[in-house]
């Protein structure tokens, strides 16, 4: 029964009597001057108590400012690599616009070089798989004015000739390839020879000349090789490159020898394609 009554007492008596309770004791401490057992009890229970209380209040505080420290420098930090990115991507692009840039400029002056030819404009897009550019595909075909045999440009001269042509795309053989061969001649003497692909040799840099005349004409390292008037398929005057080598053969009649080309046949990606032919070209002046 009295533990029913005592369970009936309401929270709000519970409060009044805990509040009569810490009355009495601060008037008794008060009394006595803070020297009763309650004080010392207080001093060894409470007070370490309050302090530990606090102590893990101060590390909880600061916990909570590193986390919020820590979290605002991961936030700071993937903005800064998004950053990194942006400019990343941003200065590669503006390298590409700027290689883009001066190979138009090449370009626009090769086509200035040779004005008196119309010429279309065309991307490679394909070629054989291999490091160098012997035979490739161009963006460009017959419904642009490119006809099979029309001479190709890049670079600071020759590059090949079409060898096929379909409405929008066209083959080009480049005078790398092993099975081409220009009719060509020394600028400075009009001595005639041939120019003769071969892949192996250029992977020294060069390719071979061969058939030019041992006679007086003095041709030295460093003179212009372009095409010859006597090559069937190849307009005149096209710069081929320049003589690196030149030798007496053993017949004692002839001459060859090897030339760096004026083209860059590893990293061809824009040409200029002359839309007449020599055909064309020979017709119309008969």
């Amino acid at each position: 029964m009295k533990i029913r009554n005592l369970n009936s007492i309401k929270s709000k008596h519970w409060l009044l009597i805990l509040l009569a309770v810490g009355v009495l004791l601060v008037g008794i401490d008060s009394l006595t001057d803070g020297k009763t057992p309650i004080r010392y009890l207080t001093s060894y229970t409470i007070v370490p108590l309050q302090k530990g209380i606090s102590n893990v209040g101060a590390w909880m505080n600061d916990f909570s400012d590193s986390y919020k420290t820590l979290a605002e420098m991961k936030e700071q930090n993937k903005e800064l690599e998004n950053r990194v990115n942006e400019l990343t991507t941003e200065n590669i692009r503006l390298n590409q616009n700027q290689f883009e840039l001066e190979r138009l400029r090449d370009l626009y002056k090769l086509d200035e070089d040779y004005s008196d030819y119309e010429k279309v404009g065309a991307r490679v897009i394909a070629n054989n798989g291999s490091n160098w550019f012997s035979d490739f595909l161009i963006d460009k075909g017959s419904k642009d004015g490119i006809k099979k045999n029309a001479t190709v440009l890049a670079g600071a001269g020759l590059v090949g000739i079409v060898t096929e042509v379909n409405s929008h795309t066209a083959i080009v053989r480049s005078i790398i390839d092993d099975a081409s061969n220009v009719s060509g001649m020394i600028l400075s003497t009009s001595d005639t020879c041939v120019v003769r692909g071969d892949l192996t040799e250029l992977s020294n840099g060069k390719i071979p000349f061969e058939k030019l005349a041992n006679n007086d004409n003095v041709v030295e390292v460093g003179e212009q090789i372009v095409t010859s008037h006597i090559s069937p398929s190849f307009l005149q005057g096209i710069l081929i490159g320049y003589v690196s080598e030149v030798n007496v053969d053993a017949n004692k009649l002839t001459r060859s020898g090897y030339i760096t080309p004026a083209v860059d046949f590893s990293k061809l990606q824009e040409v200029l394609v002359i839309t007449t032919t020599k055909e064309e070209l020979t017709q119309s002046k008969e």
